[in-house]
């Protein structure tokens, strides 16, 4: 697209903004800006709120971060409190034990399952089953349990399932305090160990089942699966050791836009030095980039898409024979297509079924020492794969205990460049020379939707923000004007 280097070239062309993008976690709005012949000339995804987590929780006890963090989302809450939790037990110097390791992957693990759920079937399936153009009041889940009762019933049920793994390892469904710097506070109940083994194999076929509507959906419209939103990226995820699929721990690993590997085992205490992170007038969501490549170069995507093609396998499975299958889709090139990130996700929602089965039966979530403890210091990283991609939280402490420095890097921050590009390649290949439609802006919210972004999580910019003030008269006339952008 072309690059408007002014404010008079602004000026002069036509607004389109899409406020607020709908179905997705947080506010946002998209700006799309057409000539006379309604070409696109210019198309950005704004992050019109601000949160400023990362200055409050500063000179706050270090004890208070993981339950304090959480307060960022509703819907991913577990991931913050886990993540700022593992940069705490840095600063502990603790060795965390055997059951509290397990208990916190088993919390995990039910997050990336309710997430995962809760994102296709209640947010994303009405565009994929209905089709992008479809009527608006059928757009949504009611529409979606009158016209395929079986498909929402499971989608509501697998995140139930999901949440009761979240409650009986956290406390509750939404904002536990289970997880604490240095280890857990409670095992699994007996009680609740059992109501969970008795409904997880029935968990993991209709997690099977998910991934076969996916495929289906591909294998009946490739031309649109295959293309839509699709340009190349870099691609960013933890692995562990040996190169396999790990959601709660592991090193950094990057790959390059053809597939190949850029960095690997980058320790999580060392992202500072391969990471970096730009601010935009037009955003209050920052933008990360590889630091050797520069932030015009640097950029990359993460979550599911990434993830699964980053891994070199999936430790479970039935998972990783369909991961193969989704490599092998791909015909000896990375897949690239926005859409696949559907396919990906229910691939890694199987995953996360399976490991919660065979956690299930371990003994050591029912008895065993729940607190490590170590040399105390005074500062922490802590990365996990959260459902949308990976998180990085980033704490330095004080010796009298209290927080004096606070980096959050979200997922959807890490996706801010690919969703950008997302938007204008569906833009340009959509909207560029039409008269516009609820239908073809909707094409735009399907691509932003396709990244699962948790905007409110997102937002941390700190410093030149846009504003617009606005002197009304008690009338409602607009007496004065100020834009800083």
């Amino acid at each position: 697209m072309d690059s408007l280097e002014t404010a008079a070239d602004r000026e002069r062309l036509r607004r389109v903004v899409i406020d607020p993008v709908s179905r997705v976690e947080g506010h946002g709005k998209v700006t799309l800006l057409l000539d006379e012949e309604d070409h696109v000339r210019e198309a950005r995804l704004h992050i019109v709120e601000f949160r400023g987590f990362e200055v409050f929780i500063q000179g706050r006890p270090y004890w208070e971060v993981p339950v304090m963090v959480q307060r960022l989302c509703g819907i991913c809450p577990v991931s913050h409190h886990l993540a700022a939790s593992k940069a705490m037990d840095c600063v502990l110097g603790a060795r965390i034990t055997r059951s509290a390791e397990k208990l916190r992957r088993l919390m995990h693990y039910g997050q990336i399952l309710q997430s995962h759920a809760l994102h296709f079937f209640h947010l994303s399936s009405p565009d994929l089953l209905f089709g992008f153009d479809s009527e608006v009041g059928k757009r949504n889940i009611v529409g979606v349990a009158a016209a395929h009762p079986e498909v929402a019933r499971q989608g509501v049920l697998l995140r139930k399932f999901g949440q009761e793994v979240i409650r009986a390892t956290a406390g509750k469904r939404i904002h536990g305090t289970g997880s604490v710097p240095g280890g857990m506070n409670r095992h699994l109940a007996v009680e609740d160990r059992d109501a969970l083994r008795a409904d997880i194999d029935r968990m993991v076929e209709w997690s099977r089942t998910a991934v076969a509507l996916v495929k289906q959906l591909h294998q009946a419209d490739p031309a649109l699966y295959d293309e839509f939103g699709r340009f190349p990226a870099k691609l960013m995820s933890l692995v562990r050791a040996d190169g396999g699929m790990d959601l709660y721990h592991g090193a950094l690993r990057f790959r390059d836009a053809d597939g190949k590997i850029l960095l690997d085992q980058v320790p999580d205490q060392a992202y500072r030095s391969v990471i970096r992170e730009q601010v935009k007038p037009w955003s209050y969501m920052k933008f990360p980039y590889l630091e050797q490549l520069g932030p015009e170069e640097g950029w990359y995507q993460v979550g599911p898409l990434a993830r699964v093609q980053n891994c070199d396998f999936i430790p479970t499975p039935l998972a990783e024979s369909e991961r193969l299958e989704f490599i092998d889709y791909g015909k000896g090139e990375p897949v690239r297509a926005t859409l696949a990130y559907h396919w990906a996700r229910m691939i890694e929602m199987l995953h996360a079924a399976e490991v919660i089965r065979d956690l299930l039966g371990d003994g050591d979530l029912l008895e065993g020492p729940l607190m490590g403890d170590g040399v105390r210091g005074n500062e922490g990283v802590g990365i996990i794969e959260a459902p949308r991609g990976t998180l990085i939280h980033h704490y330095q402490v004080g010796d009298d205990d209290l927080v004096t420095m606070c980096n959050l890097i979200v997922s959807t921050t890490h996706n801010n460049q690919a969703m950008n590009t997302a938007v204008r390649e569906v833009a340009r290949r959509y909207l560029d020379g039409r008269k516009l439609t609820e239908g073809l802006l909707n094409h735009i919210e399907v691509a932003i939707r396709a990244y699962d972004p948790c905007l409110s999580c997102a937002t941390h910019a700190l410093g030149k923000m846009p504003l617009v003030l606005e002197l009304a008269a008690a009338n409602g006339e607009v007496l004065d004007r100020v834009v800083r952008d």
